[in-house]
């Protein structure tokens, strides 16, 4: 189902008899399909560059939460007759490394960033750290004869039990331990961008492509694929055009079946074809579960905005 998401605004300046004037170019935002993970929306009343600029945007710039530092305690543990060491089959180098790229829930309203936070921003960078702008999580596990995996759901957030990793990532593995192996540490997660390190990009299989409708261009050839009897019909089309996004999906797989090495192709050759939408563009991603598509999409507008505003600001101080 289709809905309204929001518009945003681009300005541009032109010259309208020998003035200079300012306009608003809107952007239509249609959400297509939406789950936990994934998105697609059609972005309409644009062009390539404006929206790869929201791909470079949610890539790069939305912010994220992500551990930054690990601190593992070393020693020795003595229980029911047994000494658990802290030692394992991964050097601890490889374990932080695994822990950084955990989907660490984000929530940019009670959140900031170490150097903006109202607490911390004015000290020195090895001395900030509050609840307002970093999250604490603890891990303490112990191997066993056969081997017991440590996971993401051995992660124990100091604060609010609704920041602890989502169910669905809790089966990420971090090491497996085995009897006299133990591994106790604390990492700590802040805010931080994509452009920065990997690790603080939320989004992943950003991509995006023109939309596409379906064309009749001879009824009489085109009568070949509807005889295969693949779904799609002369009865979808409208004045010999296909436009619902999900039907021209299907229409460009049954496509397949009379294209190029095929043996129908000799005869059907261009009876349908895809013809793209004028400034009408699909946008695809999916996130790393460290928060909804819909708010990684929100948060990326809003950069680009502040971005675009900087740029404006300083293009009028210079000219």
């Amino acid at each position: 189902m289709s809905l309204q998401f929001q518009q945003m605004g681009r300005k541009q300046r032109v010259a309208v008899a020998d003035e200079e004037c300012e306009v608003q170019d809107m952007v239509k935002v249609t959400i297509i399909e939406e789950t936990d993970e994934r998105i697609k929306i059609l972005l309409s009343d644009t062009d390539r560059a404006f929206v790869n600029s929201i791909r470079r945007s949610l890539i790069s710039d939305t912010p994220k939460m992500a551990i930054e530092t690990v601190r593992f305690e070393m020693g020795t543990v003595e229980q029911e007759d047994t000494i658990w060491e802290t030692t394992g089959p991964l050097p601890d180098e490889m374990i932080a490394q695994r822990l950084a790229m955990i989907p660490i829930p984000t929530r940019h309203d009670e959140f900031h960033f170490q150097d903006e936070c109202p607490n911390c921003s004015e000290l020195v960078e090895e001395d900030r750290g509050c609840p307002m702008c970093t999250m604490i999580y603890t891990c303490k596990a112990f191997g066993s004869e056969e081997g017991t995996m440590v996971t993401a759901r051995d992660l124990n957030y100091l604060g609010d039990s609704t920041l602890e990793i989502p169910e669905l990532y809790k089966t990420i593995p971090i090491t497996k331990l085995f009897r006299g192996q133990m591994v106790e540490f604390y990492a700590t997660a802040i805010m931080g961008r994509g452009r920065d390190h990997a690790k603080w990009s939320p989004a992943c299989g950003v991509t995006f492509e023109p939309n596409h409708i379906g064309v009749i261009n001879n009824k009489t050839k085109a009568k070949i694929l509807w005889d295969l009897k693949l779904g799609i019909t002369a009865k979808d089309f409208t004045d010999g055009k296909l436009e619902d996004y999900y039907k021209v999906q299907e229409l460009k797989k049954q496509l397949h079946h009379v294209g190029e090495g095929t043996e129908e192709s000799r005869t059907f050759k261009d009876a349908i074809i895809l013809e793209e939408v004028p400034r009408e563009f699909i946008l695809s991603f999916e996130t790393d579960g460290s928060m909804t598509p819909r708010t990684a999409f929100d948060m990326a507008v809003k950069e680009l905005a502040g971005r675009f505003d900087t740029i404006e600001e300083d293009s009028n101080a210079v000219f």
